[in-house]
């Protein structure tokens, strides 16, 4: 094994980090990545360098597949994936602002009512059943309303 990274060279960086993106395409995540980019790198660096000895290929990849994640997280931070449905995921929050008709009543705070094809507990004020209320919140898988 040691005969072998004796022999590391820019190509060997390369190969590995065209896996390493090619394993990002197949697993769900986003680390190969930020690791595959770390060994681009170390390819380039030795191109320019190539007499850098195998333990400190090693350590520079390392530092560079963190420097790359890091950097990566920040740049994705800073610059969200805009959706034209931003709310998605996020189902309940669909439904703030509407207005719904109360299946049961709401009383000590909890009722329920049925929007579309799912029966959804609401909270707030107590409320006889057939009453209007309007989702101003959602907390968890509740809807918080008031009347209308």
């Amino acid at each position: 094994m040691v005969a072998f990274l004796d022999t590391l060279v820019f190509w060997h960086w390369w190969i590995l980090a065209v896996a390493l993106i090619v394993l990002e395409a197949l697993v769900p995540g986003v680390i190969f990545l930020w690791v595959g980019i770390g060994a681009g790198l170390t390819g380039i660096i030795l191109v320019a360098e190539p007499a850098i000895g195998w333990e400190s290929q090693l350590l520079l990849f390392s530092v560079l597949s963190v420097v790359s994640g890091v950097g990566g997280r920040l740049w994705v931070k800073r610059h969200p994936t805009e959706s034209e449905q931003p709310l998605l995921n996020q189902r309940g929050q669909q439904y703030v602002g509407r207005t719904f008709t109360l299946d049961t009543p709401i009383t000590d705070g909890t009722g329920q009512v049925k929007v579309d094809d799912s029966i959804w507990r609401v909270m707030g004020d107590d409320a006889e059943a057939g009453s209007k209320v309007r989702v101003i919140g959602v907390e968890g898988s509740s809807f918080r309303v008031e009347g209308v």
